[in-house]
């Protein structure tokens, strides 16, 4: 069940950033996120960037966008109990995406060094090699993890 991000329906504004030329936003109740959706939003707004923005997204920009949120969701669904959301940002010069996930966990993420023996804990390795920035931020009810991508 996606539902539509409270804060923003309640017209307060969460964070301050540069005004985004297009923007989308998701909350999943406990349970109910799955990865294949939030990757379909990704896809979905990104060629609604290109057709409404004017956005040339290259096959490479769409698939590392997609692979970077369905890692930080997975992440989401694997270590934080309830809800999470999900905001998709396209940059006033359409240049940028802005992936941000929040959920329930207050324990921020670690980037773990690469190794080939070890099975599973390489997602936030790669978010990290396909974004020009990522940022965990604590919140008082959980946290926000932010990548930002080169379109």
């Amino acid at each position: 069940m996606i539902t539509p991000p409270r804060n923003e329906a309640r017209g307060e504004r969460v964070r301050t950033r540069p005004a985004a030329a297009l923007r989308y936003g998701a909350i999943w109740v406990a349970g109910a996120a799955r990865t294949v959706d939030a990757r379909r939003a990704v896809r979905a707004f990104l060629t609604r960037a290109a057709h409404t923005a004017g956005t040339h997204v290259t096959t490479r920009a769409e698939q590392d966008a997609q692979l970077v949120t369905s890692e930080l969701i997975t992440n989401a669904l694997r270590h934080a109990p309830g809800p999470c959301g999900l905001v998709l940002e396209l940059s006033a010069d359409s240049t940028r995406l802005t992936v941000t996930v929040r959920d329930t966990s207050r324990t921020l993420p670690l980037v773990r060094a690469r190794d080939g023996a070890r099975v599973g804990g390489h997602g936030l390795y790669l978010v990290r090699a396909c974004s020009r920035a990522l940022t965990a931020t604590a919140l008082p009810d959980g946290k926000q993890i932010t990548a930002v991508l080169a379109l």
